[in-house]
């Protein structure tokens, strides 16, 4: 029987599983809504009454060996999902224990952040490295830590979140409940409120003037830029002054080999890693000069299962 990890990513809208080999390759996958059942059981019954489906396919010649889970605000130490304020479940919900009802394996459970960090260190281009970090920058700003080979979790299982360093002193709300959170500004949405911030500034012409801001998107703005659009511009350059120099002070703590940018965001290509690495250099102690490199991920398809994935395979 061919061996296989069970990877989960829980989102705020779908659930998404994958069954990965230890070469990275996806045999299986399969989705559900993540938001249909109140009752986390139900929940679970479906999920993994589609993975047997999915399973039966190949006639007993795949076996789990353990599932790993990629869900916010996941705690490694205790397998349980706290508070998320996406999700429909409240309060602490232990995961870990409820699928290993369902499956006698081994179950492991963080962030997705962490969960793209080991997955960029077991199938990414962070193979031969041991102290790095992944930036995922979508909806907000996530952040996986390696450092000497292992994730950096502290002591609840929390450590590492860069997106809520506070940047700006009473500065934009955060989902949080704080204000001046990094990912506030650099995020998919950040970079829409820099959009509405800058065009309030500037009269002169803009191809987002006229866009409302539930329409606008990222990718929108990033190809505004790439045709010369002043207030587009501006925006990346903003946004990526402030990542640049918020890394500048992370490096200065982990001492990272890379810094992966990773997700929607990061799409944009040069526009954002050229000012995000001219920011980084200017801001780093000389000591650390000319040592640490920003890469796009070395994951393509897939990433959040097989980030998830990579928990297991990582241990075994």
């Amino acid at each position: 029987m061919k061996e296989i990890a069970l990877g989960i990513d829980i989102g705020g809208t779908n659930t998404v599983f994958g069954c990965i080999d230890r070469e990275g390759n996806c045999l299986v996958s399969g989705s559900i809504p993540t938001q249909k059942h109140d009752d986390i059981n139900k929940y679970l019954d479906d999920l993994f009454d589609l993975v047997q489906l999915k399973l039966n396919e190949f006639e007993g010649v795949l076996n789990i060996v353990g599932v790993g889970i990629g869900a916010p605000n996941a705690s490694y130490y205790t397998g349980t999902i706290e508070n998320a304020p996406n999700l429909k479940w409240k309060g602490s919900v232990p995961l870990v224990e409820l699928v290993k009802q369902r499956l006698d394996v081994p179950v492991m459970i963080t962030n997705d952040a962490n969960a793209a960090a080991m997955g960029e260190k077991v199938f990414g281009a962070a193979k031969d490295m041991d102290n790095f970090m992944v930036i995922t920058l979508g909806t907000g700003l996530g952040s996986g830590i390696v450092v000497n080979g292992d994730l950096l979790y502290g002591h609840d299982g929390f450590a590492g979140e860069v997106g809520h360093m506070i940047v700006r002193k009473s500065g934009r709300e955060c989902g949080c409940g704080r204000k001046g959170c990094l990912e506030t500004y650099v995020s998919a949405t950040g970079v829409k409120r820099s959009v509405y911030k800058l065009l309030a500034r500037h009269l002169g012409e803009s191809e987002l003037r006229d866009i409302p801001f539930s329409e606008l998107t990222a990718k929108m703005v990033a190809e505004a830029a790439g045709r010369g659009d002043l207030v587009a511009n501006e925006t990346f350059s903003y946004t990526a002054q402030m990542l640049g120099e918020v890394l500048a002070n992370v490096v200065a703590v982990t001492s990272p080999k890379a810094i992966f940018l990773f997700g929607g965001l990061a799409k944009a290509g040069d526009i954002l890693f050229e000012p995000v690495r001219e920011t980084l250099e200017k801001n780093l102690m000389p000591i650390y000069k000319g040592k640490i490199q920003v890469l796009p991920s070395g994951i393509k398809d897939n990433a959040a299962v097989l980030g998830a994935a990579a928990l297991i395979w990582n241990k075994k």
